[in-house]
């Protein structure tokens, strides 16, 4: 059985592109047996999953930006709470 996984996606160019990883085989065994469970690529899964962890890290970054812009203004509970009108 081979570790490796190749997933489609489109590239800036709008050109699908290919890309190759190598799986630890207890991770491969748990998507292949998901893909057959559910009728879906592996693929399918594995661009799902990176989708959801790019937004996370894209989410976790934009935050520290944030946190670290010494123009920031910041809130207390009690403002946030007026501002929001709760």
């Amino acid at each position: 059985m081979s570790d490796r996984v190749i997933a489609t996606k489109k590239h800036k160019s709008g050109k699908p592109a290919n890309f190759s990883m190598i799986l630890p085989s207890e991770m491969l065994v748990r998507l292949e047996g998901l893909a057959k469970a559910t009728r879906r690529s592996k693929a399918f899964y594995v661009k799902e999953a990176l989708h959801a962890y790019l937004e996370d890290l894209e989410d976790g970054n934009l935050a520290l930006k944030r946190l670290n812009d010494k123009n920031a203004k910041y809130l207390s509970h009690e403002e946030a709470k007026k501002y929001l009108e709760l």
